[in-house]
């Protein structure tokens, strides 16, 4: 009998320890979000060191450090895989993935404790262990910021009692420079996507701007910019799975409550995350984003506990669907090629709204004992549940015809340097070649008055559009658009869109005349054209009919300096041509 005994206790050990490593020291994986009972948060030392150790533990469990980041810290993944297989090539052929991206805004710190009790849990089998899912998770994005530690910057949050800072090393708000990669973190992150191809995104968050009673609120990727199949997939199948398995488990989530100055009571609409945003970029590779964002004013526990449910109801969402995911996304990959336009801009479609029950508390507007103006102040002893409207689609304000390449001159270098790290595959011309391209001339751009994360954005850009032989040089780049990077291509390099090169600056030079002409050195030949072109006098005859023109000597001079040889071709062409099909 005590052969047996024997026999079966050590079979139970090697049942129990079958995803623990041999000869690794015992490892306290309690966090410090525990220790405390929901008021501290993990040091970025205290975050790498826990998944160290949960490396060094289970099996399942990988760490590896990606790339740099503006603090001179490496950027770290950690991957959970039960099959312990770690090459993302070979993941994705059984697999779906999910990307956990935690710490971009560091004061914002509930996925980062979340996501760490999610992992440990999961190896321990304290709860279900995915068997279609591979998780990967970004501990800390913002590494500057997390080490930038305080106490009182969120002044809006309700806990935890020390946290980071939303800038990172170089002050950089990261959410806003995916498109731009003007951070070092945002480098390595298309690094990491770009390694990872994850078939959902995940990004945690914390919100503000309203007061209401759910600690829980989601902001998908808008689902008509995402398109098609998939992006109908994503507002009728998998928003509802995701509220309803939250409601199950007695959490209530609504979609983030994009209301600033107001009350939500008349409803609002979605936010369009355009690609300067962590959703609007991955999406761009059509993967199916989230944002989630928990409410600032509930106790930091809740709203922790909450992210940490939102996560567990996401992966069996794709524990169930992951095969229809997959083939969606793969269907949107194949489908782009036969486009013959692309949506560069949107607008809200006010014809059409979502309703629901929005719990919410009453708003009042009163006096300001400061300032003696008025002022907006909610009542949380006054909750409410009122059925509001909800602007969740979108339609296309602009659009353009797509091309069969682009070519960019080898000069951009540092446009280049982009669409490689952003996996966009050209090749080179081997010859000088004359080729047959769309030209653009920026003719009319306004910029913001005011520095927005390193930049002078421009916007309401205006072209003019010819056909054009060019002569291009040996080394300069034919960026085909049948590729998987299709979206980015053109959200890039198109400079109405809204978050393309132009706008981000990338082309400024163009826009800054190199040559111009002395008064009176041009005056004399300025008479000589005129005198011989005889189309050209009459129209300057006719502008002249202008006021303003006609009392302006050196725009004359200058107006008739462009409509001659010697004016710059460079001077606002857009140096970026396009093949048509």
């Amino acid at each position: 009998m005590q052969k047996y005994i024997l026999i079966i206790s050590f079979l139970c050990f090697i049942s129990c320890t079958q995803t623990k490593k041999n000869n690794i020291p015992d490892y306290n994986f309690v966090i410090p979000f525990e220790k405390s009972e929901g008021t501290k948060t993990s040091t970025y030392e205290e975050t790498i060191a826990f998944y160290q150790h949960l490396a060094q533990t289970f099996d399942a469990i990988d760490i590896k450090d990606i790339g740099i980041t503006d603090s001179g810290l490496p950027l770290h993944i950690v991957t959970l895989n039960p099959d312990q297989e770690f090459d993302f090539d070979q993941i994705r052929a059984n697999k779906r993935i999910i990307l956990i991206n935690n710490g971009i805004h560091p004061g914002e710190s509930d996925g980062i404790d979340a996501t760490m009790m999610l992992f440990r849990d999961i190896v321990q089998k304290k709860i279900k262990v995915p068997t279609q899912t591979t998780l990967v998770t970004i501990p800390i994005y913002n590494i500057g910021g997390a080490l930038n530690r305080n106490s009182s910057t969120r002044t809006n949050q309700n806990g935890p009692a020390a946290y980071g800072f939303r800038g990172n090393s170089r002050n950089y708000d990261l959410n806003r420079d995916f498109i731009k990669n003007d951070t070092k973190n945002a480098q390595t992150f298309a690094k990491i996507f770009h390694l990872v191809k994850p078939d959902v995104f995940i990004d945690n968050h914390v919100s503000n701007g309203a007061d209401y009673q759910y600690t829980l609120t989601h902001l998908l990727t808008q689902h008509n910019k995402l398109g098609g199949k998939l992006g109908k997939y994503l507002n009728s199948e998998l928003r509802p799975q995701l509220e309803t398995s939250l409601q199950n488990k007695d959490w209530d989530i609504t979609p983030y409550v994009n209301v600033w100055g107001t009350t939500p009571d008349e409803g609002w609409s979605q936010f369009i995350d355009t690609p300067r945003y962590s959703t609007g970029y991955t999406t761009l590779w059509n993967t199916l984003g989230l944002m989630v964002e928990t409410h600032m004013l509930k106790p930091y526990k809740k709203r922790v506990t909450g992210t940490y449910e939102l996560l567990k109801s996401m992966i069996d969402v794709v524990e169930k669907d992951g095969t229809k995911i997959r083939t969606l996304r793969n269907n949107a990959f194949a489908s782009q090629a036969a486009s013959e336009t692309y949506p560069i801009q949107w607008k809200i479609d006010t014809t059409r709204v979502s309703k629901f029950k929005f719990k919410g508390f009453e708003g009042n507007i009163i006096d300001s004992k400061i300032t003696g103006a008025k002022r907006l102040k909610y009542n949380q002893n006054a909750p409410f549940v009122k059925e509001v409207n909800y602007q969740n689609y979108c339609i296309s304000s602009k659009a353009i015809t797509v091309p069969k390449a682009y070519v960019i001159p080898k000069g951009w270098w540092n446009i280049i340097t982009m669409l490689k790290q952003n996996d966009i595959e050209f090749s080179l011309l081997k010859n000088d070649s004359t080729i047959t391209v769309e030209t653009y001339k920026i003719e009319e751009y306004k910029t913001r008055n005011a520095p927005f994360e390193g930049h002078y954005l421009h916007y309401d850009v205006t072209l003019s559009k010819k056909n054009d032989k060019i002569t291009f040089k040996k080394g300069d780049i034919i960026v085909p658009t049948d590729q998987e990077g299709f979206r980015y291509l053109i959200e890039v390099l198109e400079p109405e869109a809204v978050d393309s090169f132009f706008n981000w600056n990338f082309f400024d030079t163009i826009l800054q005349q190199k040559e111009g002409f002395s008064p009176y050195v041009w005056e004399d030949k300025a008479l000589e054209l005129l005198n011989k072109n005889t189309e050209l006098k009459s129209k300057f005859e006719q502008k002249k009919k202008d006021t303003a023109f006609a009392n302006n000597w050196y725009a004359q001079l200058g107006w008739i300096h462009k409509q001659s040889d010697h004016y710059e071709k460079a001077h606002l062409r857009y140096p970026v041509f396009r093949i048509l099909k």
